[in-house]
């Protein structure tokens, strides 16, 4: 299920992600800017040839290694998750603090929804510590269907 008001969350997530960019003295340059806003210009998955075919329909051509650098920055400050089974990207809804995201992927319309559970994390780490695992990189994605296309959900009437 989308957000209500993806006209406001898209702009304020982009504020967002440049007032965490200041805090870290980090630089949110034009291009990882852009590429950010083609990110949040749904709630999908993106994939590094959209966005590199995005960006070059305004007049100039851009090249996959400035799309990956870019892409490579946003990541390293968790401002995107990479949705390893789409080999995709989705806009960070909270990239003020380190956490592990739950993606969940509606196999229908393609929204992601990104949750985070203390408990679940809790939880998995105590099973790599347990294995004297040391985790470099987790990913949890959850497929199925969102509510909204639930085929036997019941719809109020309008």
């Amino acid at each position: 299920m989308p957000c209500s008001n993806h006209q406001q969350c898209a702009p304020t997530a982009i504020a967002h992600a440049e007032a965490v960019c200041l805090a870290r003295g980090a630089r949110l340059t034009a291009i990882r800017r852009a590429v950010l806003m083609e990110i949040w210009a749904d709630h999908e998955g993106t994939k590094a040839y959209e966005l590199i075919s995005r960006l070059s329909r305004e007049g100039n051509s851009v090249k996959p290694p400035t799309v990956y650098r870019a892409l490579d920055f946003l990541l390293a400050h968790g401002l995107i998750h990479r949705i390893e089974s789409l080999n995709a990207f989705v806009g960070c809804s909270h990239p003020e603090a380190p956490h592990q995201a739950i993606m969940l992927i509606c196999d229908r319309c393609g929204t992601i929804r990104e949750q985070s559970s203390d408990e679940l994390n809790a939880l998995l780490a105590g099973i790599a510590q347990r294995q004297q695992f040391s985790t470099f990189q987790q990913s949890i994605e959850l497929h199925g269907l969102c509510l909204d296309c639930q085929p036997d959900r019941i719809r109020p009437a309008e």
